[in-house]
């Protein structure tokens, strides 16, 4: 039985938070009703102000603001001028955590997955608890799974960027 995950879930730590999203689907609603679900496959956690690979390191911006709210919201960003992220809001309101979503079983990395969703900055602070066009799900499924350090964060000083903050799914 599939049930939508409710704010309790998002309001933890994103160091538990990233590895229970593994194996969950990411639903998407399209504009005639039809619904897709995706498997998260592969999750990277971002841990607040201390952590200096998470956008939050440099202070409260405009474009990181979604990150400093409640968990269960949607967190985007474009890179390179042609990538979106997409990010869940983990923790509770002034503690900016966030997930990436790297992966779903039928794309790997996170700009592919994007672009397989169709989702963009519009999707930015979208409520996952209550959103009509996208949600996450329970799907009963607990993977096992392998951590790993975090990908493309060169620019973060140690220890940051080797924390093995990646949590990939065995599949």
């Amino acid at each position: 039985m599939q049930r939508r995950l409710d704010r309790a879930f998002f309001r933890r730590d994103v160091l538990e938070v990233a590895p229970d999203l593994l194996g969950k689907y990411l639903v998407m609603v399209n504009r005639n009703g039809g619904i897709s679900f995706y498997t998260i496959s592969e999750t990277e956690a971002y841990r607040g102000s201390d952590d200096l690979a998470c956008h939050a390191s440099k202070g409260r911006t405009t474009r990181n603001e979604v990150m400093f709210g409640d968990g269960g919201h949607l967190y985007m960003y474009l890179i390179y001028g042609m990538y979106w992220m997409m990010n869940v809001v983990t923790s509770v309101r002034g503690i900016p955590q966030a997930v990436l979503i790297r992966g779903v079983r039928e794309a790997s990395g996170p700009g592919r997955v994007t672009r397989l969703l169709g989702v963009d900055n519009q999707f930015n602070g979208e409520d996952l608890v209550f959103s009509d066009r996208i949600r996450i799900e329970d799907s009963g499924i607990v993977p096992e799974f392998k951590s790993y350090a975090r990908v493309g964060i060169d620019y973060a000083a140690e220890p940051w960027k080797s924390m093995p903050w990646r949590f990939v799914m065995n599949l």
